[in-house]
């Protein structure tokens, strides 16, 4: 499903955002993954700043795709022992196993040409999260809000993809949503975003 980003696109990521509500049961899992992903910082630089990527992107997708696990491919989770044998299959394309999780993070952004993307505000960091993982949610009838982007918040209830291609109305995520992580690393001040949604000075944006 193609979702190109519109202004009403933009804006509804915007108001999402900024009403969103994270459930307070959920609040000690995400400042756990919060800590973790501060704490391994510099890693995320590595990368992010090689390919012109906020290296928060590259932690909280890390988060989602990984578990945070640094023996995993970003792709999705494979083990970096071998090329990914889930979608996307064989990858990276170049190397030999064992692969570093460095160049693996380097290939999985690079394959979906985040490395050319120069406009990383609020808005089109939220569309290139949920882009990450599919706008799948978008063609429910009824659409939901994507819990890859709004689980353990105000913005979703039910509805998952629980096997590729099979959506069940009635299953609840159980995973934090990529935009509650991002939410509550601004609410902690470890990033920040003025009221048109671009990256704060000193917020921790790609170097370039």
């Amino acid at each position: 499903m193609n979702v190109p980003l519109t202004q009403d696109v933009r804006a509804l990521y915007q108001k999402l955002f900024t009403g969103c509500v994270p459930k307070p049961e959920n609040l000690a899992e995400v400042t756990k993954d919060i800590t973790n992903i501060s704490k391994n910082r510099s890693r995320y630089e590595a990368v992010g700043n090689k390919l012109g990527i906020p290296w928060y992107f590259v932690g909280v997708i890390h988060c989602m795709e990984g578990s945070l696990n640094f023996n995993t491919h970003l792709h999705n989770g494979d083990p970096l022992t071998h090329r990914t044998n889930h979608v996307p299959a064989n990858r990276p394309l170049t190397g030999n196993p064992p692969f570093t999780w460095e160049d693996s993070a380097v290939d999985a952004l690079s394959m979906r040409n985040l490395n050319k993307v120069t406009d990383w505000s609020l808005p089109s960091l939220l569309y290139h999260m949920e882009a990450y993982n599919g706008f799948g949610y978008r063609s429910q009838d009824p659409p939901i809000n994507s819990p890859y982007l709004w689980s353990y918040s105000n913005n979703y209830g039910a509805g998952k993809f629980v096997a590729d291609g099979k959506y069940d109305p009635d299953a609840v995520s159980k995973q934090c949503g990529a935009a509650v992580i991002l939410h509550q690393m601004v609410a902690q001040g470890i990033i920040g975003f003025d009221a048109n949604g671009n990256p704060l000075p000193g917020a921790g944006a790609a170097a370039g």
